[in-house]
């Protein structure tokens, strides 16, 4: 075959031993505030399979999830970035879903290149449309936290050694490859941070008995949940076991029976005035 001069970095198409960024879990103290942020603002889908009751709600993105059990308000210290298919419709959807959340901490501003939000409960979110991200056209490309100053390389060497992830390091900032088109994002920060509250994410990994094989010879596996997930919380320097920041991890294997479930995704450009039929269902834009 005719070779080609085009140079290509094929590293940027690795993916890691983390497949599949699945979902954030932040309690809620009011599942109506919630739904009308979410679900009538966001214009996110509630899952109508599992915890569709007064309890818990599933809030689908694309392949992504939020999971809002009810309890006090937990709040992520950093920002979750979404993708929405439009940002004017998101716009409008905003301003109607605020009549609804007067008297709470809900805030929206629009940014150069995405809508800056706070949920009800003082989560920050950023809003991005497909164009920001050709991967992916509804869903949750990455989730960024906030550290302490000089933990990102620890950070950094704990997700490349422990748990097989491509990582990119920067003087302050470490991005950690979840899958092919997500990632975890540590940035340091001279501000103080709140204490850790116990808001979690879920992640599937490929080699599933391996980094748990080495978390439990350090003590730091917080719950065997089965045959098919453990979590843990204490992220450490692999070298040092120094603590260096606190999420938990739900992790699973990809032989759970929800790994990699179709997930109901509404159009959120439908309502009872645009209404089509057969145009209820979220489809990407022809690129």
């Amino acid at each position: 075959m005719a070779s080609t001069s085009t140079e290509y970095d094929r590293s940027r198409e690795d993916v890691g031993n983390v497949q599949l960024l699945e979902h954030v879990n932040l309690t809620v103290p009011d599942q109506t505030l919630a739904a009308m942020f979410y679900v009538t603002g966001l214009g996110f889908t509630r899952d109508p399979y599992i915890d569709f009751g007064t309890f818990n709600m599933w809030v689908n993105l694309g392949d992504q999830q939020f999971h809002l059990p009810t309890n006090t308000a937990q709040v992520l210290r950093g920002h979750i970035g979404v993708v929405v298919p439009d940002l004017d419709d998101l716009q409008r959807r905003l301003k109607f879903a605020g009549k609804g959340l007067q008297d709470t901490r809900f805030a929206w501003a629009d940014a150069d290149d995405h809508v800056a939000l706070t949920c009800p409960f003082g989560n920050s979110i950023r809003a991005y449309p497909a164009s920001a991200y050709p991967d992916m056209d509804l869903g949750m490309p990455y989730v960024q936290l906030d550290v302490a100053p000089n933990t990102t390389r620890g950070i950094a060497q704990f997700y490349q050694q422990v748990l097989g992830c491509p990582v990119r390091l920067t003087d302050h900032t470490a991005e950690v490859d979840m899958g092919h088109n997500q990632q975890l994002i540590f940035t340091e920060t001279d501000q103080p941070i709140p204490d850790y509250d116990g808001h979690h994410i879920a992640i599937y990994v490929a080699n599933f008995s391996g980094p748990h094989g080495w978390l439990h010879q350090r003590g730091l596996i917080t719950e065997e949940s089965d045959q098919f997930q453990y979590r843990f919380v204490d992220i450490v320097d692999p070298d040092s076991g120094v603590v260096l920041y606190q999420l938990e991890h739900e992790v699973r294997a990809l032989s759970h029976a929800m790994y990699r479930r179709p997930l109901v995704n509404r159009n959120p450009s439908t309502n009872f005035f645009t209404y089509r039929r057969g145009n209820e269902q979220f489809s990407p834009n022809p690129r």
